[in-house]
């Protein structure tokens, strides 16, 4: 008997995690997909924006829609990469923001779903250069009350750090898809150093002939990671 109470007991246990925490990360990850096309919606009308005052015609200003979880926006010299993660994750137990009153009211406020923004060059998607390195210049996080934060570089990581007391709306998505249009045009291809290539195989040369696939980044040959401006 106390072993089918045992059983039952932590079968209940199951039950409410599988009612609450999962039913939960469904709700996040639903309502992020929403998001997430509002998301492309604003920034194929800010690219009509830009065709519509921009009249050289050399300036690449398009998007290529990838599917549910992927926009790519071609802007200029760059493509930015939105992406929605398929997953929600919690905030880590660390994180300062369990200290403020609207995380230590409902632990489920820190339950989010990301929104990731990478920068590429243009010429490595339009050459297939597939061994070109693209930068995360930003990640969007959402949680089921659609209050959210952003984790960014430069003035992506210090305008919207409150999520207790910033909700997601139209009038946001677009600002935030503006600094990122703006930090990829202002982040800007640097020369390596001379001695990055100052020796090759003969082999990476005939690559290198064969395909114009020598591996770039914006800022080749420089420390990254940890840049902030």
């Amino acid at each position: 008997m106390k072993k089918n109470k045992a059983i039952a007991q932590n079968r209940e246990a199951l039950k409410q995690l599988l009612l609450n925490k999962s039913a939960l990360k469904q709700d996040i990850a639903d309502d992020c997909e929403i998001v997430f096309e509002s998301f492309k919606t604003l920034i194929q009308s800010e690219i009509d924006a830009l065709k519509s005052v921009i009249e050289d015609p050399r300036i690449r200003l398009y998007t290529d829609d990838k599917g549910k979880y992927e926009i790519h926006v071609y802007i200029g010299s760059d493509v930015l990469v939105f992406n929605l993660h398929n997953n929600v994750f919690r905030l880590p137990d660390n994180n300062p923001l369990w200290g403020t009153s609207y995380f230590r009211r409902d632990e489920n406020n820190g339950y989010f779903g990301i929104i990731n923004v990478y920068n590429f060059l243009a010429e490595s998607f339009l050459k297939n250069r597939t061994e070109d390195i693209g930068y995360l210049i930003a990640r969007v996080f959402v949680n089921h009350e659609r209050h959210f934060w952003v984790e960014g570089k430069g003035i992506l990581g210090g305008m919207f750090q409150d999520p207790q007391n910033l909700k997601l709306s139209d009038d946001i998505i677009g600002i935030i898809v503006q600094l990122t249009f703006a930090h990829a045009l202002e982040f800007d291809l640097y020369i390596p150093p001379f001695d990055f290539y100052d020796e090759l195989t003969v082999s990476h040369i005939q690559y290198i002939g064969d395909s114009l696939k020598l591996q770039t980044a914006k800022r080749l040959g420089f420390r990254m990671k940890r840049e902030d401006i």
